[in-house]
């Protein structure tokens, strides 16, 4: 379920939430998750397609939808793994030079984790969600309180360069440029918006990356784990399923 009201209205709205996820993802759920993840990862490692091999392991231990995508979003090869946590640079280094963040793939997972939705923590240590807009976005009140909480992290961790990529295709994103453009005035701080038809070949090309996208993460040159951050540091009882067990 992409988004639910909490209200009937729009001004309190969740983002990413499911109403089952309490039993799809419960200690005994993700634990069965786990050897599906073990499963999963060994015939990654041997070049196996990923989509039929998710569908043999979903069938096997019976998991939901939600399931097969959090375990598909959770796990990668070991090799890939290995060179992802290679490239991520240590947060105290933000403050050296430009930044350059895949902004629809921050904010949406700081909006489901303000939510109470899933984030679930992979194995090679970034975080991920499970709302799969899928080209539809719209601002909800969870979209202040992230940009709000990214202002606070900009300032704690020194940004001074930071530019934000937005997907022009998607719905709202000229809306949201606004939002941040706004905000970036109230930060007192040098930052640009860039709207691109798809940010993910021009981010894979740059290093001091902000984003958790797998392809960008298998090709940028080095990265920030800012999401993991700012959900750990800056949101209570956010909702984190820890399928990063052997790293």
């Amino acid at each position: 379920m992409e988004e639910q009201s909490l209200a009937g209205t729009l001004k309190e709205t969740a983002r990413g939430v499911d109403l089952q996820d309490k039993r799809f993802f419960s200690e005994k759920e993700v634990n069965r998750l786990r050897y599906a993840q073990e499963e999963l990862r060994f015939l990654m490692d041997r070049n196996y397609p990923v989509s039929p091999v998710i569908k043999l392991i979903g069938d096997r231990y019976q998991l939901s939808a939600r399931q097969r995508l959090a375990l598909q979003r959770s796990t990668c090869k070991t090799e890939s793994c290995k060179l992802r946590r290679a490239k991520s640079l240590p947060l105290n280094r933000l403050k050296e030079g430009p930044i350059h963040i895949d902004g629809f793939n921050l904010i949406i997972t700081l909006e489901v984790a303000l939510s109470g939705g899933v984030i679930l923590l992979g194995q090679d240590g970034t975080i991920r969600d499970l709302a799969g807009l899928r080209g539809t976005y719209r601002i909800i009140d969870k979209t202040d309180k992230a940009l709000e909480l990214l202002g606070n992290v900009f300032k704690e961790l020194e940004a001074k360069d930071i530019t934000f990529y937005l997907d022009a295709p998607v719905s709202n994103s000229g809306k949201l440029k606004v939002k941040l453009l706004e905000c970036g005035n109230q930060w007192r701080l040098p930052l640009q918006v860039n709207l691109v038809n798809n940010p993910d070949p021009l981010l894979s090309q740059r290093e001091r990356v902000v984003t958790t996208d797998s392809v960008i993460l298998d090709h940028c040159k080095s990265y920030f784990n800012l999401a993991v951050y700012c959900v750990e540091h800056y949101i209570e009882n956010a909702v984190i399923v820890n399928l990063g067990l052997d790293e």
